[in-house]
């Protein structure tokens, strides 16, 4: 039968409830997941699709119909990320899928640019994702900020007891103190995800009851860390380990310690940007690296105008000249400058200030904190003079990124 032309026939519309079904399939097929892998988890066809119906009520997806057939989608969830110790509105990208016969048309394209000026609308100045193809998400505007670090110790290299006030507890996932823990972490540390009950949900979506979680209580019996962790075959398993303090992460070594006759080695991921060997009496473990999450910038004037600047005295103006693949409000010339009580002032258009030329991705890796000025200038990203480099040294906060969440 005649169907007509796809470009006649396609149409990008919002993503509702009534599109679980075709989403939660177009997901399987796209990342190849089988009845027989949901079975071993313990899922069922009908316990996926209640657990994506809440995500399409809380998200902002966008999908291209051919006729009444899901070929393309796009979500985005309204998320909150902690840069330098602000709270900046973050869009996290998510369900990025299409139908291989669909390949090819510019429908994703299309579906990101849709998504990008959705964001910006609700003043979502940051998008952030779990990469599946680094290059492409390139080609689109975002880039690596945050690494994952995937270290294994040996029985024998397992630290020291250390002498703490307080005591561990195993608790359930759900239980108030790991959101207590996680809350305060947040709020402190640049680069985390601010959970509420979406990114908790997500959180343990797949393996909530495979994991154990144990709570470090301080001398005052406040929470101050806990430890994500399951143990199998003579493996114990850090999913994560989160900690407010010192006094946390010596007394949750120690819990982990304290399987030394139950295992052979222990193998965890570390978000920190840093490696764990020095923490370590026995630094000689392997640590391997891979890059984690991508971000970029969604609108340059509404994100750097409230942006931590580290202005400690007055400095010269910067000019930037910024090009975006996707975002036409973030090319062209931006005039930085700062007034004297240290509050950030831009000028679109401005050309007054020292010169700075790079594109969107390698501004929010640099402005991120993942790679400094000086770094991105000596690989040829960025394009600056000495005196413009030694500003941004001056103004942008050093810490490493840490974002260890997975939607």
């Amino acid at each position: 039968m005649k169907q007509g032309k796809l470009e006649d026939r396609l149409q990008m519309r919002r993503l509702t409830t009534d599109d679980t079904a075709q989403y939660n399939a177009l997901l399987r097929y796209a990342f190849q997941v089988t009845d027989s892998e949901l079975a071993s988890l313990g899922w069922g066809q009908k316990d996926i699709e209640r657990s994506k119906k809440p995500v399409l009520k809380k998200t902002e997806s966008f999908g291209w119909f051919d006729g009444d057939k899901l070929a393309s989608q796009i979500s985005v969830y309204p998320m909150q990320v902690n840069l330098f110790g602000r709270m900046y509105r973050m869009g996290g990208v998510t369900g990025v899928a299409t139908y291989p016969e669909y390949a090819g048309r510019g429908l994703m394209g299309s579906l990101m640019k849709r998504a990008l000026h959705n964001m910006r609308k609700n003043r979502q100045s940051v998008s952030m994702l779990v990469p599946y193809m680094i290059p492409y998400y390139r080609k689109k505007g975002w880039e690596i900020v945050s690494d994952k670090m995937t270290y294994t110790i040996r029985d024998t290299q397992l630290p020291a007891r250390r002498s703490v006030d307080g005591h561990v507890a195993r608790v359930a996932a759900d239980d108030a103190d790991v959101r207590r823990v996680h809350d305060e972490f947040a709020r402190r540390r640049h680069g985390a995800l601010r959970r509420g009950d979406l990114e908790w949900e997500e959180y343990w979506r797949w393996e909530a009851d495979d994991v154990l979680v144990a709570v470090y209580y301080d001398a005052q019996e406040t929470p101050t860390g806990y430890l994500v962790y399951y143990i199998a075959n003579d493996v114990f398993r850090i999913k994560e380990m989160v900690t407010v303090n010192q006094e946390a992460r010596h007394g949750l070594w120690n819990f982990v310690s304290a399987h030394y006759s139950m295992i052979d080695k222990v193998v965890g991921y570390n978000y920190t940007n840093e490696p764990m060997a020095f923490l370590l009496e026995d630094a000689e473990i392997q640590e391997e690296i891979e890059p984690y999450i991508m971000a970029r910038i969604v609108d340059f004037e509404a994100f750097i105008t409230p942006y931590p600047f580290d202005i400690i005295s007055i400095h010269d103006d910067l000019h930037f000249v910024i090009d975006d693949p996707v975002m036409d409000c973030n090319c062209g010339d931006f005039s930085l400058r700062w007034d004297e009580r240290g509050q950030t002032l831009l000028e679109r258009g401005g050309t007054q200030g020292e010169e700075v030329r790079c594109d969107i991705q390698t501004l929010t890796a640099m402005f991120f904190g993942y790679k400094r000025p000086t770094y991105l200038r000596r690989v040829e990203r960025l394009a600056a003079s000495d005196e413009a480099v030694r500003i941004l040294e001056d103004i942008i906060p050093i810490e490493q990124p840490y974002f260890s969440d997975y939607f």
